[in-house]
């Protein structure tokens, strides 16, 4: 009995010291470049080879490795979200244009790691006052991200709320965005979604009275454009 009793106890403790490792394995295999996280986000891509997704000491520098060495946008603002960190960037040299770009980056227990990314340019014309421009993000199947998210540049300064409509079981929800000033007179914006939220989506855009200025309905996930003043 003694001795029966005492192998069951060994096997217990062996189990208690490979579980830890077991994990950790996993989370590595998991993790590392070319690794489970990346095949499945290569398949979202279409690839038929897994992209390799280094992991970094920060968000900054997870993105910069992806990117690649000529990586030349400049960060003007970021934002902590559920296990990982929102980043948004800019080209430098493009004055003409409205550009604007967000990467998701996911933190994990060896550091971050780039998970999603996506940007638009908007030549801006001489005769044209954009409201707003806009990028939007769809929910992605089997990769963890706080999306569907839209996000974009302030370019009127009259608008100072803008809400996103959705609607579920015939219910309309409204999100309001956040509006962060990145540089002097330089406003940026975004909203996550509600993970049920679909097609088609109405962005509102308010000034100080509360007076409605410029809507659009958005009716692709993966759009991108400009909203102008209502006359």
């Amino acid at each position: 009995m003694f001795k029966r009793n005492r192998r069951i106890l060994l096997i217990a403790a062996m189990v208690i010291l490979l579980s830890p490792l077991s994990v950790l394995t996993y989370m590595y295999v998991n993790e590392r470049a070319g690794g489970l996280a990346d095949q499945r986000i290569s398949k979202v891509w279409g690839l038929s080879e897994p992209i390799q997704i280094p992991i970094a000491n920060s968000p900054e520098r997870a993105v910069q490795e992806f990117r690649g060495e000529f990586y030349t946008s400049q960060f003007i603002h970021q934002e902590a979200v559920d296990g990982g960190m929102i980043l948004f960037t800019q080209k430098k040299g493009r004055e003409n244009n409205s550009n604007l770009q967000m990467e998701y980056t996911r933190k994990n227990i060896f550091g971050w790691k780039w998970v999603w990314g996506g940007g638009y340019s908007i030549s801006e014309g001489q005769h044209t006052k954009f409201a707003l421009d806009y990028m939007s993000i769809p929910k992605l199947d089997k990769v963890s991200a706080p999306f569907p998210m839209l996000f974009g540049n302030i370019k009127d300064s009259s608008i100072k709320r803008l809400y996103v409509e959705t609607k579920e079981d015939g219910k309309v929800i409204e999100t309001e965005a956040k509006l962060v000033e990145v540089s002097h007179g330089h406003l940026i914006w975004y909203v996550f979604l509600p993970p049920s939220a679909a097609i088609p989506y109405v962005m509102k855009g308010f000034n100080e009275e509360g007076k409605l200025i410029t809507h659009e309905q958005i009716k692709d996930a993966n759009d991108s454009g400009s909203l102008t003043l209502r006359k």
